[in-house]
């Protein structure tokens, strides 16, 4: 399993855009098989930063979810909206059942 935490901050005039938009790419990423888990999360501390926590069942489904519309509709929505370049940290589950 591969877990990617997708790091995000946005203008704080785009976070109700950047959270509507953003949602409805989780909905659509649910829904694809080879995703186990998609979560959107926002700081408490600081509402213009977020987390993605994206569980992807094998490196391939990572691959193929960048090729979707449902991302690429994202990735082009938020563009505008964003305060500084998204960064990714990947991690793997150790107690994950290969």
């Amino acid at each position: 399993m591969l877990i990617v935490h997708v790091v995000v901050r946005v203008i704080p005039e785009g976070v109700d855009e950047f959270i509507g938009v953003t949602k409805a790419n989780a909905e659509a990423s649910r829904r694809e098989p080879g995703i186990a888990r998609f979560d959107v999360v926002q700081s408490l501390e600081d509402p213009t930063s977020f987390v993605l926590v994206e569980a992807y069942r094998t490196d391939q489904a990572a691959v193929d979810h960048k090729e979707t519309a449902h991302y690429a509709a994202w990735r082009d929505a938020v563009a505008p909206l964003m305060a500084e370049p998204r960064t990714a940290l990947k991690y793997r589950d150790v107690d994950y059942p290969a």
